[in-house]
């Protein structure tokens, strides 16, 4: 029931959540930006480090800006001790844009001005270079006081259902610290790599930092947990990285816990996270399902560690493909079903120690 309270309690909420978020517009010349990213005035973030746009797609964009098409919004962030501007959602189309004016950018095929073909920036018409350079494009700027959660806000809305970047790329940038930097090195394990293989794409944007910030998250415990793993993961990274500073003997403790249980998947599961022996990619239910219930079957008996274990009855089952189906992964109740099932699994183990 939507009583009198509850409308001034989201007002509330709006006008506090709206006080995070300080920005103001600005508009470059296609020009400066090129000139502004080959000085590095503009911040590329950790999080977007990599070069991912394939170079049809760099020429598909050059050709929308030769065409005059609206090119989407820049987002920046002010960063209040140097004063430049941190790339919040931008940065492949800024490259393309230098590696195109100031660079050897050839054109590859394009839809719609298959004359451009092969040509550089250099091959066009001085008129069409000074046309090109001159046209403008706007930026929202995100103030100094905006902060971490709020920056991580705006790049994930902005970003929703795109493949830009994903949510660990973006915690890499916005809570540098030693979590994340455990998270970086246990993600460049051999063994996990094994493990855990991935397209190039995904390990490009980071996908094996995403599958170790889960299994630490989440075998730490859901409270807080509302069916939506973005923020919880923010909130419980940020939670960490000023844990394992004011503890940091810590740090050392979950690299044995994450270790050990890679170590107990290596030898019990076969195919290690992998849907078949083949496989080239690890999803993410079925990950979670795997590393956590694992982890808390160890936890309850350690003795697992040397035990003979037979999985094949339940892990090519039709039960356990349920449980790590992409149908509604989030929801609180699956995500609990599928860690619970396999850590039961193994605790039904009843083989001698060898």
């Amino acid at each position: 029931m939507i009583t009198p309270e509850k409308i001034a309690a989201a007002e509330v909420q709006i006008v506090e959540e709206s006080k995070r978020i300080e920005f103001y517009l600005t508009e470059y010349s296609v020009e400066l930006l090129a000139a502004k990213m080959h000085s590095q005035e503009f911040v590329i973030p950790a999080y977007q480090r990599e070069d991912t746009w394939e170079p049809a797609r760099k020429s598909r964009f050059i050709e929308s800006l030769l065409m005059g098409l609206p090119i989407p919004f820049l987002f920046f962030w002010e960063s209040p001790a140097t004063g430049k501007l941190e790339i919040v959602d931008g940065s492949q189309r800024l490259r393309t844009i230098e590696q195109f004016v100031l660079g050897d950018l050839v054109l590859g095929e394009l839809d719609t001005l298959s004359e451009l073909e092969g040509m550089r920036f250099r091959d066009l018409p001085e008129s069409r270079q000074r046309k090109v350079k001159n046209r403008s494009i706007r930026g929202i700027v995100l103030s100094e006081h905006a902060d971490e959660q709020a920056r991580f806000d705006l790049f994930d809305r902005i970003n929703t259902g795109s493949k830009i970047a994903n949510k660990a790329e973006v915690r890499r940038g916005a809570l540098v610290g030693p979590f994340l930097d455990l998270v970086t090195a246990l993600a460049e394990e051999p063994a996990f790599k094994k493990l855990a293989p991935v397209p190039e794409k995904s390990r490009k944007l980071r996908e094996r930092e995403e599958l170790v910030t889960r299994f630490f998250a989440f075998s730490d415990g859901l409270e807080g947990y509302k069916d939506k793993v973005s923020p919880f993961l923010f909130e419980y990274a940020r939670k960490m990285t000023d844990h394992f500073a004011a503890h940091p003997d810590n740090v050392a403790q979950y690299r044995k816990r994450f270790l050990t249980t890679m170590a107990f998947i290596q030898r019990v599961f076969p195919h290690g996270f992998r849907r078949t022996p083949k496989g080239i990619a690890t999803p993410r239910a079925r990950f979670e399902a795997i590393a956590i219930g694992s982890y808390l079957a160890l936890q309850q008996r350690p003795e697992l560690a040397a035990q003979k274990i037979d999985i094949s009855t339940w892990l090519e089952s039709a039960a356990f493909r349920e449980v790590t189906g992409s149908d509604g992964a989030n929801v609180i109740k699956k995500l609990t079903n599928r860690l619970h099932f396999v850590r039961d699994r193994l605790l039904e183990t009843k083989w001698p120690i060898h």
